[in-house]
């Protein structure tokens, strides 16, 4: 159990070590700073405590907020602060300070009543926790400090204050901000409009009855991979059930952050399971519309395949080109200027919003298609729509790294070093050619590899000719990833290695004209697509990309694609499917179990993406 201890002499009629206990913390009285320090070192070191003025008032909500939050080893709001484990030495000290440090102010001013309710300046008191707040500041420490919005939270300087801070607290609806605050500040149109408004009352309903989000994220993957297996009986009532059945996991997947953000669970396991169910979902779905259509003598699995390369891709095009620009210095052009500019005008947020298809249009788009046409059909909208936001999103993106003055710092050009994800034999050619000064023609060398092999492999399908261009590929990608990817436009590099070995294994199958070889290389796809998925949520969680070892053990982006086109000029057509299936197999084997490994340990972040992902 966590530990609040309350300093000062309690407020007759207050129901702060009420709402205290109701938060789960184990409430201790001090009436000094002696007593606190002596009530601090009798804690067990791995528990989190809170420092509290008795004198608080304000929503429990706010409470909540401020000293409940699993992501942050320090935080505090007026008249609180709390520490986690990680944060307890520099809560420790801070304290001890406040012997030499004597009465005086709190150095930030208690936030009191607005008329509407909100938090505001007001009359600065003598706040143990607000000074200890203050020392923390001042040595440096990273104090997280919650948006209250309407919120009260506050310390009354005297009995007046404390009445017209009680009032604005019975003025403002403590659970309906609560509610609102768990739905994400941006969202798509139909995430906004067509689930929202009741997906946060299932979060709510599923939090009252003690329900985690781990839980409903998997009752969302459960509910998708039945919808995957109701489109792959290629009937009729299969399609329609699988459409319904898809929208109601886009809803549990909703729920799903939205209870985390209402209860604040938030954990590392969650955050694995969140960042990557939803491509689990939408990928196995694909492959239940490519059985279903197989049932029914259409075969659609390079169309099935072909969407979740181009899904795939337009995700590394988003997460490169953030981890390029995110901590630029001189980050600023005229494009950014006039989209910001466009995102005043209220229509055109959500036009620009709509037409990138994130994951709401997107599902909403396929289970409307599956029930009403044929997996062929919803196949080629996708594709259309997909290579639409893809081509629109990333000109936006190319134009404005060529007109912005941005200086792109060392962990960037490490994170898209990562996100390239090369292997022994592309590290081992730039090591040579890394002499002399950088170039900038590394997106260049990037893209000719990639165009060089998948034509090859478009023209001449099997043959030793796709194993000479492979070879090349590997050449111009090391000579593209040689020196630190700081250019304009290196944040391209990651998505043309993407493109370049996702295509060849596709158009390799395809060329092939055997039965099961293209199922075979969507597996291989679906593998290594997760394994680069993985180096993204990684790399978000500030914990690195996945260690040498694995990156070398599966080849890199080069060795995979060299193997594949090897295999397939080596092997005969049904040779080849075997090979395709039992290196599926290993990857996924080595991948998964390496990344459940670190996503279980204690030492991987927490990590819960806030936006919505195309």
């Amino acid at each position: 159990m966590s530990t609040a201890i309350l300093t000062g002499q309690p407020v007759p009629g207050s129901s702060i070590e009420g709402d205290l206990h109701a938060l789960g913390f184990d409430v201790r009285p001090a009436p000094d700073v002696t007593g606190a320090e002596t009530l601090l070192a009798g804690v067990p070191a791995g528990e989190r405590v809170a420092v509290v003025d008795a004198r608080f008032v304000g929503h429990l909500h706010a409470l909540r907020l401020g000293l409940t939050d699993p992501r942050f080893p320090l935080a505090a709001i007026p008249g609180a602060v709390t520490a986690q484990p990680a944060g307890r030495p520099a809560l420790i000290r801070a304290l001890a300070r406040q012997h030499t440090t004597g009465g005086g102010t709190s150095g930030q001013p208690a936030a009191g009543p607005e008329p509407g309710g909100a938090a505001t300046a007001a009359t600065a008191v003598d706040s143990l926790a607000d000074r200890v707040v203050t020392a923390l500041d001042d040595d440096g420490a990273d104090v997280h400090r919650p948006e209250l919005g309407s919120l009260v939270a506050t310390v009354p300087a005297d009995p007046r204050a404390r009445d017209e801070a009680r009032r604005a607290v019975s003025a403002v609806d403590d659970e309906a901000v609560r509610l609102k605050s768990a739905v994400k500040a941006r969202d798509g149109f139909f995430t906004t409009f067509f689930i929202s408004p009741y997906s946060r009352y299932i979060a709510r309903w599923c939090a009252r009855r003690g329900l985690t989000p781990n839980q409903v994220t998997t009752a969302s993957l459960l509910t998708a991979l039945i919808a995957a297996a109701c489109a792959a009986t290629g009937t009729r009532g299969g399609f329609v059930a699988a459409g319904v059945l898809l929208l109601a996991s886009f809803v549990l997947d909703c729920t799903d952050g939205q209870l985390a953000r209402y209860s604040l669970q938030y954990s590392t396991l969650g955050a694995w399971l969140d960042a990557t169910f939803d491509r689990a979902k939408e990928y196995a779905y694909y492959a239940g519309l490519a059985l279903g259509a197989a049932r029914g003598g259409d075969d659609v699995w390079a169309l099935a395949l072909g969407a979740m390369v181009l899904q795939t891709c337009r995700h590394v095009v988003d997460f490169s080109f953030n981890e390029a620009n995110h901590d630029a210095t001189a980050n600023t052009s005229p494009t950014a200027a006039l989209s910001g500019r466009l995102d005043s005008v209220g229509w055109t947020v959500w036009v620009r919003r709509m037409i990138v298809l994130p994951i709401g249009e997107r599902w909403a788009m396929i289970a409307v298609l599956t029930a009403a046409t044929t997996p062929r059909v919803t196949f080629y909208a996708l594709l259309i729509g997909c290579a639409f936001a893809a081509t629109y999103t990333t000109a936006g993106r190319v134009l404005r790294s060529v007109t912005r003055r941005a200086r792109r710092t060392d962990r960037a050009a490490q994170a898209l070093a990562d996100l390239a994800d090369s292997g022994p034999l592309a590290s081992a050619v730039a090591r040579v050619v890394a002499v002399g000064r950088p170039r900038r023609t590394a997106p260049i060398s990037a893209a000719a590899g990639a165009v060089l092999v998948v034509l090859a492999a478009w023209v001449w399908g099997p043959s030793w000719w796709v194993v000479l261009l492979a070879a090349a590929h590997v050449l111009l990608a090391g000579e593209a990833v040689a020196y630190p990817l700081k250019g304009a436009l290196d944040w391209l590099i990651p998505p043309f290695f993407r493109a370049a070995e996702y295509c060849t294994v596709l158009i390799l199958a395809a060329r092939s004209e055997v039965n099961g070889a293209l199922p075979a290389a969507f597996g291989l796809v679906a593998a290594v697509a997760y394994h680069h998925y993985d180096t993204v949520y990684r790399i978000r969680g500030n914990a690195g990309a996945p260690p040498q070892w694995l990156v070398r053990t599966i080849g890199g982006h080069e060795g995979r694609t060299l193997v594949v086109a090897v295999l397939a000029a080596l092997l005969t057509a049904a040779q080849f499917t075997v090979a395709l299936t039992v290196l599926a197999v290993a990857v996924a084997l080595v991948v998964l179990v390496e990344s459940i490994r670190f996503w279980v340990s204690a030492g991987a972040p927490a990590v819960h993406d806030e936006g919505e992902p195309a």
